[in-house]
């Protein structure tokens, strides 16, 4: 070995020796202690990855907790009438249940109606009754005041008012008037479901769309007959279908079933008398 400086060398020579044998100490055995990892996959699942899972424990809390409103945890109160929740189950209908009400007002004489919808009352034909007849009853006002204007060979000048007027007075009558019988008979004693009562009065309108389609027949009497049969059909529906009811209001039950009756017949006449009837 030389030395000079900062440096060592080492001669490329063989070191001579032996070296001691280290002993055999026969068989080891090997513990490895408990892992924490987990398998893969694991047999929980977590994370956002797998459906249904819950989500990991680092995540945005904002996007697991429930939506006010949502059908998940709905508002109870008087919130839960601001969500369509809450009426869904007035739509929950199909077209043969519908036509099967039209066809119960239709004939009235039964008397069943509150009967059948009493588990299931709908606002969904309401809705779209009161909607066809603003329709048809602005149209086919429109086209008899244009034939006979026509006829008489008069100027003739469309009327928006017609649309405005039917709809404040076919949603305002099937809103109000149930409402105001809903308090009389809590008022009485004899509560009933205001659901049922909208439906109940929703379906006897549509008996005046087929009427206001005959008021095109350019005969005053005719009309008149239209629009009478029209109306004793759709009172005699509601009269007949809330009697049962009414009865359990006590001895004035029939003056409630009476005033019913009149004011289903008040509405004929009103309609008789702005719609069925052409002034020139």
């Amino acid at each position: 070995m030389m030395s000079g400086g900062n440096y060592t060398t080492i001669d490329n020579q063989k070191i001579s020796g032996s070296v001691p044998a280290v002993s055999d100490p026969g068989q080891v055995t090997v513990k490895f202690a408990d892992s924490n990892l987990e398998t893969f996959p694991p047999s929980e699942a977590q994370g956002k990855i797998s459906g249904g899972s819950r989500p990991p424990r680092d995540a945005d809390e904002t996007f697991s907790k429930p939506v006010p409103g949502s059908d998940e945890s709905p508002p109870s109160g008087w919130l839960r009438s601001f969500t369509v929740a809450a009426y869904k189950p007035y739509f929950d209908v199909d077209t043969s249940d519908v036509l099967e009400r039209i066809k119960d007002s239709l004939f009235p004489f039964n008397g069943s109606f509150s009967e059948k919808v009493a588990s299931n009352p709908d606002l969904y034909g309401p809705f779209w009754i009161c909607t066809t007849l603003i329709f048809v009853a602005a149209s086919i006002g429109t086209f008899v005041t244009y034939v006979a204007h026509k006829i008489q060979k008069k100027e003739w000048d469309y009327d928006i008012n017609l649309v405005t007027w039917s709809a404040g007075l076919f949603y305002g009558y099937v809103t109000i008037i149930p409402l105001g019988l809903y308090i009389i008979l809590k008022y009485f004693s004899a509560p009933s479901g205001l659901a049922q009562l909208l439906c109940l009065y929703g379906y006897s309108l549509f008996i005046f769309i087929p009427a206001l389609c005959l008021s095109v027949v350019p005969l005053e009497l005719f009309r008149w007959v239209v629009a009478g049969v029209a109306g004793f059909l759709s009172a005699t529906f509601v009269a007949l279908n809330l009697r049962a009811h009414i009865k359990s209001a006590g001895e004035r039950w029939f003056l409630i079933v009476a005033a019913i009756f009149l004011l289903q017949l008040a509405l004929a006449a009103v309609l008789k008398i702005y719609l069925f009837t052409v002034t020139v």
